[in-house]
């Protein structure tokens, strides 16, 4: 029942890249794997815990490890980390083995969706979360533009409608 290519997420934190990655995954009837769970599952220890103990950097070098692999063992449905992008061999791995869909949210909606959420190391210690969802965005979205084949607003929209507009474009059935 596997159809088409993998499918890559990528885009901000909060923008619903796990959530749109399950239902994508179950209508498409491919495997789901959030790559930050992944690298949870590997290790043993949360997210938070691996910025604390080996850095940004570490988590990234594991992250990549986990990109790098599971990219290749499709067809399948990644939802990658917001941060995943500033690797370039990231971007071109993922640019190169699949469809890449950015799902776009302004920062209103990112700090609306992480408002609660103390497992965001980036956010964790942030005095002004907004100014630091801001220079995220700042950096990241030219990334994320970079390497995306479709982008996707998630303002105001339910997951059941951005799932609909990405099959669509996989399946190359004009959306609307």
């Amino acid at each position: 029942m596997a159809q088409g290519p993998n499918i890559f997420l990528v885009g901000p934190m909060g923008a619903g890249k796990t959530t749109v990655g399950r239902r994508l995954a179950q209508i498409r009837g491919v495997r789901f794997v959030d790559s930050d769970h992944e690298i949870e599952r590997r290790t043993g220890v949360d997210i938070p815990y691996i910025f604390e103990r080996e850095g940004e950097a570490g988590f990234r070098r594991r992250e990549a490890q986990a990109i790098a692999e599971l990219s290749g063992e499709g067809p399948l449905v990644l939802a990658t980390g917001g941060g995943a992008v500033l690797d370039p061999e990231n971007r071109r791995v993922l640019a190169a083995r699949g469809t890449v869909i950015y799902l776009h949210a302004s920062v209103e909606q990112q700090l609306a969706r992480t408002q609660r959420s103390e497992a965001r190391p980036l956010l964790a210690q942030a005095a002004d979360r907004r100014e630091v969802l801001e220079r995220l965005f700042r950096q990241r979205d030219p990334l994320y533009r970079e390497i995306a084949d479709l982008v996707v607003s998630t303002d105001a929209r339910s997951a059941k409608c951005v799932v609909r507009d990405i099959a669509d474009f996989v399946d190359g059935r004009p959306s609307g």
